[in-house]
Parts: structure tokens; sequence; C-alpha cells
């Protein structure tokens, strides 16, 4: 009997071994191409600041506002803004914590690598999908909006939504057209290894500041107060049994809904190896950027919310909201409508292009450690891009852009990040108990109340979600857990004789890593 339980002990402690095999950090570091001399510090509070405020400020702003406030939030759509900062700002902290302790690509997914698992590593890399594909499509189906705006709605209704819209006068769509046309314009663009210059990318970001200032600017004199009463819409309004329709659950729904426009703040977490000064620098930048954003957000959905009712953004004001409450309050500013929809089409486009090209990338390291197929690390041999996986998102992305509407991919892409905060925040809660003496360059302050807070908030946030997104998400969770134990499992390059410095000896003892190597 004895016999028998150490043999299904020990099976026990073998599978568990390989589903939480972990990467060596001194091989993680050995990859980066600065590792030996490091990268120069040369940024300041200042700089990664600015940084933020140039990562943040993007497509979720000029849609997701007018979705939260005319679905659920109303007018205070303004502390949905906030509720989402501080979530984000929390898990920001624990986000710069672990890419102060491992300084190279991969995004979280490398992090959770190195330090919790390869489970653990393969669900945040699958939950990245929803952040970035889905952003890439959620972002896409906006820019189809605003091009429509400008063109005087000159693309009929059946060619620019999806087959689950209808217009008030019961035409369906049919397909997306342009959303799938700028997907495959910027995927042949990524394809061809072009890429925005610093200079290019810098005049985008002040446009995007800038559009934001002068739509508050100008606006302000249009508010009318009675467009902000009541400032939260009654959560007893009849036929709303959701708890989380409208009053303060509708709130924190909307805080789920507006997330999106934070997507990218993280961006400074991942600049802490060139921080002059890590310890101090990282959460001025975060906070900072978060900070700047979050007033300029609330400002500009304050204003929004009080030049056009909030009703509005139900119907005829739901796509193109910006130039639709400039057009039709602002008369004196209609001219303006039309300029703002040429600068956020070019904004929208440098987002879809970032996005596609970080999920590329997070799909080329997850193919190069064997967890996806090869084709998506498989190089152009003239351009030297992944272009087999740019083509396999073209596909994926392109089927959302074109065939689903933008609420629901919008609600999926921030289900995910909110989901990969969640496990990011509960990483650091590990790490810390684990292996305190890891050197971390910068560290997550209040621990564990800051992490604990995170994982709240951030649960909340996709608890408040409708059931619908729930569901969904879960699903394709699974599906991915499907593919990790039908596919990748078996051909993780971890597992491995002598991979990563790391025998299958050590793995299946449970040592995979010596966790004081850095």
């Amino acid at each position: 009997m004895n016999d028998f339980f150490h043999y299904f002990y020990g099976k026990k402690n073998y599978y568990m071994s390989k589903l939480f095999a972990k990467k060596s950090l001194e091989h993680l570091m050995n990859q980066d191409p600065d590792a030996h001399g490091g990268l120069k510090r040369t940024l300041g509070a200042g700089n990664l600041i600015a940084l933020g405020i140039g990562a943040i400020i993007g497509a979720g702003l000029f849609v997701r506002t007018a979705a939260a406030a005319g679905e659920h939030a109303g007018p205070a759509v303004t502390i949905s803004f906030l509720i989402a900062a501080i979530g984000c700002a929390f898990a920001g902290l624990c986000y710069a914590e672990f890419s102060s302790m491992i300084p190279i690509a991969g995004s979280a997914y490398t992090y959770a690598y190195a330090t919790m698992g390869e489970i653990v590593a393969w669900i945040i890399g699958w939950a990245l999908v929803l952040e970035y594909a889905l952003g890439a499509a959620t972002v896409s189906i906006a820019w189809s909006e605003y091009l429509n705006n400008l063109l005087g709605g000159a693309i009929p209704y059946e060619w620019c939504h999806s087959p689950f819209e209808q217009s008030s006068d019961g035409i369906s769509g049919f397909i997306n057209a342009p959303a799938l046309f700028i997907l495959l314009a910027i995927t042949f663009l990524l394809i061809r290894g072009t890429q925005e210059s610093a200079v290019v990318n810098a005049i985008i970001v002040f446009i995007k500041v800038a559009i934001v200032l002068v739509f508050i600017a100008l606006g302000w004199q249009f508010i009318n107060q009675d467009n902000l009463t009541p400032y939260i819409i009654p959560a007893d309004k009849p036929g709303y049994e959701d708890p989380f329709k409208h009053g303060w659950g509708g709130i924190l729904r909307g805080a789920a809904v507006v997330f999106f426009a934070f997507i990218g703040f993280d961006a400074v977490s991942t600049a802490a190896q060139e921080a002059k000064n890590p310890k101090r620098d990282m959460p001025i930048g975060i906070l900072g950027s978060l900070a700047v954003c979050t007033i300029l957000y609330i400002l500009f959905a304050h204003v929004l919310t009080g030049v056009a009712p909030y009703t509005d953004f139900v119907g005829a004001g739901k796509e193109a909201s910006v130039s639709f409450a400039i057009k039709t309050y602002m008369v004196k500013y209609t001219w303006l409508g039309n300029w703002i929809n040429i600068a956020i089409l070019a904004g929208f486009s440098s987002v879809i292009l970032v996005m596609l090209m970080g999920q590329s990338r997070v799909f080329f390291t997850m193919s190069k450690d064997g967890l996806l197929p090869k084709a998506f690390s498989d190089l152009h041999p003239k351009f030297r891009t992944p272009f087999k996986s740019n083509i396999i998102l073209l596909l994926f992305v392109g089927f959302f852009g074109a065939f689903l509407p933008g609420s629901l991919a919008g609600d999926l892409t921030s289900i995910g990040t909110l989901f990969a905060f969640v496990l990011v925040c509960v990483g650091v809660l590990i790490m810390r108990k684990t292996s305190p003496n890891i050197k971390r360059p910068f560290k997550t302050p209040l621990v564990p109340l800051v992490p604990i807070l995170g994982i709240l908030v951030c649960a909340a946030m996709i608890i408040s979600l409708d059931g619908r997104t729930q569901l969904t998400a879960l699903a394709w969770m699974c599906f991915g857990l499907l593919i990790y134990f039908g596919y990748s499992r078996h051909r993780s390059n971890i597992h491995k004789p002598g991979h990563n410095g790391i025998s299958i000896k050590d793995v299946n003892a449970g040592n995979a890593i010596d966790e004081d190597l850095i």
C-alpha cells in the first residue's frame, strides 16, 4: 500500500513540477542583448510621465467614454474613470516590480514564466490575446466609425457594420469593410518591417493630447447643466433589474468599459531598466502619468456628457461620439469635427499598429518556447519579420473586426487585461513569499496591501461586466487550456533535456531554477 501511495504521490509531483516549471532567470538575462553592459539609464521621472501619457491616451477615450456614459454610468462616467485609474495604479506598481526584476522583452508572459511557472505564463499569454488582438479589432471598428463620419455617411450601413448590428431604419449590417481594410493595410506594413519613427510617433502623441485639450477648452462653454442632472442614473429605473445597469453598479460597470482607455499605461513599467533612479522614478512615472491622464479623462467626459445628453450616446450619437457632439451642439465649431476625425484616424492607426506588433511579438516568444507552432516564429527571408504570425493574426483579428460589434470586442479586451493584471498582482504576493532575496531594483510599496487592493479592484470590474462577456472570456480561456494540455505542454522546450540550462531531471524534481541567480 505504501508503494502504491508513493507511486501516485510521485506522479502527482511529477506533473505538478512540469506545469509549474520555470525559466532560468540567468538564461533570460543572457538572452537580452544588453544584459552584459546594461541599458543606459537616461530616463528621469519627467520622461517616464511623458512616456505614460503618450501610451495611455488612445482609442478608448474617444469611443468607450460615450458607450459607458450612454449605457451605464451617465454623467457619473467621470467616477468610472477614477475607479479604473485606481485599479491601474495598484496593478502598475506590481507590474513595475516584475519589469525591474526581469528587464527584457516578452511582457507579463515572460515575467510569469520566470516567477510563477509555465501554466501561469500560458494563461497570461492567452489573456494577452484579448488585450492586444481584440484591442486591435476594437480600434479598427472605431476607425471605421470615424472614417464613415468623416465621409458624411457615404459608406452604406451594411458595409460598415457587423451582422449583429441593425440601424434605426431596420437595415442589418453585413461586414465592416473599412475595419478589415485598415487591419489589412497595417498588417502589410508590419510584414514589410515598416516602423514609426520617433518623430512621427511624437507628432501623433502631440495630436492626440491636443485633441483632448482643444475639445475641453472649446466645449466647456457649451455645457448644459440639465444634461448633468441626475448625475448618477437611478438604479431603480423600470426595466433595469441588472444591478450593474445603472446607479453605483452602473458606475462600476462603466469603469470596466472605460478601462480600455487606460490600456498601455504599463509601457511605463517596461522602462524600469532605463530609469535613472528606478526606486524613485518608477512610482512617479506610473502614478504621475495616470494622474495627468485621469484628470484629462475626467474633464473630457464631463464636457462630453455636459455638451450632449448621455441618452444621445445610446442612439444617434453612439458612433463617432466626439464629432457628433461637436456638429450637433457646438454649431460654431462644426469645422472642428472634421479635423478631429482626421487626427483621431491617425491616432487610431498608430494604436492598431502597436497592438498588432505587440501581439505578434508575444506569439513569437511563445513559439520560441515551443508553446505555439513554429509558424509563429518564422521570419520573412527578406524583411526579417514574423510574417506568418502577422498573417494568422490578420485572419483572427480581421474576423472580429469585420463581423463582431465593437462593444463586445472592447469589453473582451478589458476583461482580458484585467485578468492579466489580477495575475500580476497575485504574482507579486507569491514572489515575496517564495523568493524574498531576489534583487528588486523597484519594490512595490505596502505589500501585501497594494497587490490585494489591485486584485480586489480589478476583480470587481471583471464581475461588473455583463454575463455574455464573462462567459465568452471564460470559453476563450478554456479553449486556451485545451490547446495547452493537448499541444503546448508536450512540445514545451523547457521540458527538453538541457534546454535553458535546465535538465529534465531537475524539472521532474521540481527544482527548475535557482531562484537566487540575480
